[in-house]
């Protein structure tokens, strides 16, 4: 088949010489006839006839040749070239015609890219599809669990979200750190491109003073000498000894990743070993095992690890694990949202196809005499049909190229409008899967523009074309086409004009919800002292106290506070804790409560409000009382109908009691959407200082500063960095930023989404309007004998405005009712995009139905108006 293949080009691309070759072949043939019939004895001459009888006639050979050898291919190109002359002498339906589908396959290919870059393209390591992650997540104890029970995968961990001040090479700068198993750069099957990775037993509490750097941070920080391994760094006070540089394309888990730095597994703590830096776990597949396999381990392991935990566990914890792809692990939770805008922009492309569809009919309409004169003179009307589907794919074909131009900026864009933190985003480029893709759609947009014109245009009545010189086209049968074609182009537009409102009525809403605080004039930083230097809780605390008293004595500066997870800042401390008079439920372990510690007058900085007791005092802070304050969302569910001030809270672990001395307004702390997480089952917020501890028992050394302006925002952050110099110089300042950005950042996932769907949604909703606009003129157009005989007949220009507005709004109500109906039951699928709005919104669809109507009538006006002028005398002589 292959060679088959490779003989059809070789005739299509060197013909002269295959016909050369061809007319030897025939002439040794027939030299072999002659010579037999000479050795019969006839004569030279006889022997020629003889020979030309039985061999037949040479062209006519040949044409079974070509038939054999290329006919195909040659034909092809014919109607290529033919095609291609045919779209340059009509230079406006051919722009048109391309710009609509190079905005169609452009946008899909944009998308596709990301699909493909995200979801489809296998992950950058060795033998990736054997790579596979354990749902849930796992303390380090369990990790160790894992290493000697499961049998089907070699395991291992990370955890991020670790923030590290790297001191000692010039400025202190804070690094994004991820704490990870030995065996993590082994399973990935990726190795340093300097030095060295782990090697089992590195991650072990004492055997772990090591680092591994990322090529962006070596570049950066060691301006890439490769003499940097085997050096000493410090780490948050912490001296580790470089072992290796990862190459520049290894961005595990993420791209902003600039250090690797092992777990330090210690069963001897049980704190750290079961309690904090809950991971996912990764693993590859051994030989021989598989997904089912890996899952029912899994299973069963996890029904025995919850009796190795030195505290009960509730049954729910991780009860529905499975093993999964790596892959999947990883962007499973931008799936959804991908596969969203993917549908959209489909939408566009058959709303494109539609559009082309109409004008195709318009342009068949014109040639429609040329086509009858070709039928005439003997051409099949399997033979048109292939030239007029061929010409549209040479339109889909250039169309698709100037996509790809439209494409390579929509992905900058695409890149930007969605949130920094999409896994892979790096990897979404145009590659050959992308460019196969485009060149599929190509093919497919034009068989499925060009199909119905093509065959509408082959089955033309003769007789009645050649008569009525190219308007013989039945233009009922035209018409009812494009009537077709637009319906369907309006619903769609209306199906994703519709999904778009709903998204935007979302985000309208959730951009208004009271976060409970005052975010105007406000500027956030985060401060982090090294671990080491908040050792000792009162080198620390001092720290803090005369860095905010410093800044409070500042010009411009009206108030400020600290806390150790800033609302909507994508942190959360927890703790279990015990409260007074509340037994769990049967089966059921002790709450669970996001822990905040914050310093005086964090209330009042940030404008929350206290609604009973009274806020923190600089006493306090010291540890002497234990004292604490709730959320209102907390003491209504632990003390309904009850006075939360005076009860009692204690940390799980800690034996003395914390009073509660005030009750503050709901925060959205965790996003605009909810207060807390789904896990989270309470707020407590304590005042900085020894009795403050994280799960690691210790008290955070990192904290947020809020700083409240009344002068030039743009000061602040030299202010704020110049204080902790003068303090600490080894303490970084980051995280630098104003609260309204804080509040905004949190809504990039929706907004993104909703921005690109809504102008989908817009591209639609033009193509729709071109698309009635095209309809009614060319109604207009086909009924212009009739429109100047009514006229001629005594009706009113309002008549005719009447008669062709009705027909415009007839079309455009169909339309929009059936997408209306679609929309429906299709929108049902944003539903976990949607915050504050239904599915079926009223006022949403409302909108996009009462835009849709007024768009009909300003496209239906025009060409009427046109109906209105004609005269009826140049009607009448028209035909």
């Amino acid at each position: 088949m292959l060679s088959d293949f490779v003989i059809r080009l070789r005739a299509l691309f060197r013909r002269n010489t295959v016909e050369s070759e061809l007319d030897d072949e025939l002439r040794f043939h027939f030299d072999q006839h002659v010579e037999k019939f000479v050795q019969s004895d006839l004569p030279l001459a006889e022997a020629r006839r003889r020979a030309r009888l039985m061999f037949g006639g040479s062209d006519q050979i040949k044409e079974e040749c070509h038939d054999v050898r290329g006919r195909f291919l040659e034909t092809l190109a014919q109607d290529v070239r033919f095609g291609a002359r045919m779209l340059r002498k009509s230079p406006g339906f051919t722009t048109v015609a391309i710009l609509t589908l190079a905005l169609g396959i452009g946008a899909n290919t944009a998308i596709f890219s990301l699909v493909n870059g995200i979801l489809l393209r296998p992950l950058p390591y060795v033998n990736s599809g054997r790579l596979v992650q354990v749902t849930g997540s796992y303390p380090r104890g369990a990790l160790a669990a894992m290493r000697e029970q499961l049998h089907t995968v070699d395991v291992a961990a990370y955890a991020e979200g670790h923030n590290l001040n790297l001191t000692g090479v010039g400025e202190p700068v804070r690094l994004h750190g991820t704490l990870v198993s030995a065996e993590l750069f082994s399973i990935l099957g990726e190795h340093a491109q300097l030095g060295r990775t782990f090697l089992a037993g590195e991650d072990l509490a004492g055997q772990d003073s090591f680092v591994i750097l990322s090529y962006a941070l070596w570049q950066l920080r060691f301006g890439g000498d490769p003499a940097v391994v085997g050096h000493w760094i410090s780490l948050d006070g912490v001296n580790r000894q470089i072992l290796g540089v990862m190459p520049a394309d290894f961005r595990f888990p993420a791209a902003d990743t600039d250090v690797w730095i092992p777990l330090g597994i210690d069963s001897r703590n049980q704190q750290s070993y079961w309690a904090s830096d809950y991971m996912p776990v990764i693993g590859r597949l051994r030989p021989g095992a598989n997904f089912a396999q890996a899952s029912a381990e899994a299973r069963a392991f996890q029904s025995q690890l919850r009796s190795m935990f030195p505290w009960q566990m509730p049954a729910s914890w991780n009860a529905d694990v499975s093993v999964i792809s790596l892959q999947e692990g990883l962007v499973g939770s931008v799936r959804a949202r991908l596969l969203i805008l993917l549908s959209a922009v489909v939408l566009v492309l058959l709303i494109a196809c539609a559009n082309v569809a109409n004008l195709t009919l318009s342009r068949a309409a014109a040639r429609e005499k040329e086509i009858a004169i070709r039928l005439s003179l003997g051409a099949g009307r399997e033979r048109i049909i292939r030239q007029l589907i061929t010409e549209s794919v040479v339109l889909a074909s250039v169309g698709a190229a100037f996509g790809l131009v439209f494409a390579a900026a929509g992905i900058k864009m695409l890149k930007s409008a969605l949130p920094a933190g999409t896994p892979r985003l790096a990897e979404a480029v145009i590659d050959w899967r992308v460019l196969c893709f485009t060149a599929g759609l190509a093919v497919l947009t034009g068989v499925v523009f060009g199909v119905v014109p093509a065959f509408q245009a082959a089955h033309t009545e003769l007789t009645e074309s050649l008569k009525s010189g190219g308007r013989g086209m039945a233009a009922s049968v035209s018409y009812r086409f494009r009537t077709v074609l637009v319906t369907c182009e309006l619903a769609l537009a209306v199906v994703l004009a519709s999904g778009a409102g709903l998204l935007i009525r979302s985000l309208w809403t959730l951009s208004h919800v009271n976060p409970g605080f005052h975010p105007e004039h406000m500027i956030t930083a985060r401060i982090a002292p090294n671990e080491s230097f908040c050792s000792e809780p009162g080198r620390c605390l001092t720290f803090y106290r005369d860095l905010v008293d410093r800044l409070r004595a500042m010009p411009g500066v009206s108030d400020a506070g600290l806390i150790s997870t800033l609302p909507l800042g994508g942190r959360v401390d927890k703790r279990a804790v015990n409260v007074e008079d509340f037994v769990p439920p049967s089966g059921e372990v002790e709450p669970l409560f996001w822990l905040n510690a914050i310093s005086p007058v964090y209330f009042h900085a940030l404008g929350i409000i206290l609604l009973r007791g009274r806020e923190f005092t600089a006493a306090d802070t010291l540890g002497n009382s234990r004292v604490a304050i709730v959320s209102a969302s907390t003491a209504k569910r632990y003390w309904k109908g009850q006075d939360a001030v005076g009860r009692h809270i204690r940390l799980l672990g800690q034996t003395e009691w914390c009073t509660i001395v005030g009750v503050v307004a709901d925060v959205r702390a965790y996003s605009l959407e909810r207060d807390v997480p789904e896990w989270i089952d309470g707020t407590v917020y304590l005042p900085y200082g020894p009795g403050a501890t994280l799960e690691n028992g210790r008290m955070p050394a990192e904290m947020t500063l809020v700083l409240r302006t009344a002068g030039d925002e743009s000061l602040a952050g030299e202010m704020i960095r110049e204080a902790v110099s003068s303090l600490n110089k080894d303490t970084p300042v980051s995280e630098l930023r104003t609260m309204p950005a804080v509040v905004s950042d949190s809504v990039t996932a929706p907004r993104s989404v909703t921005s690109l769907f809504a102008s989908f949604a817009g591209l639609a909703f033009i193509l729709g309007a071109v698309g009635i606009y095209g309809v009614i003129s060319f109604f207009v157009g086909q009924r212009t004998r009739e429109i100047g005989i009514r006229m001629a007949l005594g009706a009113l220009r309002t008549d005719v405005l009447k008669m062709v507005m009705r027909e415009g709004l007839l079309l455009a109500f169909m339309g929009v009712g059936s997408g209306l109906l679609a929309a429906f039951v299709l929108t049902r699928f944003l539903s976990s995009f949607l915050y504050g709005v239904g599915a079926a919104d009223p006022l949403a669809f409302g909108c996009v139905s009462a835009l849709f109507a007024v768009v009909a009538l300003a496209a239906c006006y025009i060409p009427a108006r046109r109906a209105m002028r004609v005269d009826p005398m140049v009607a009448l002589r028209y035909e």
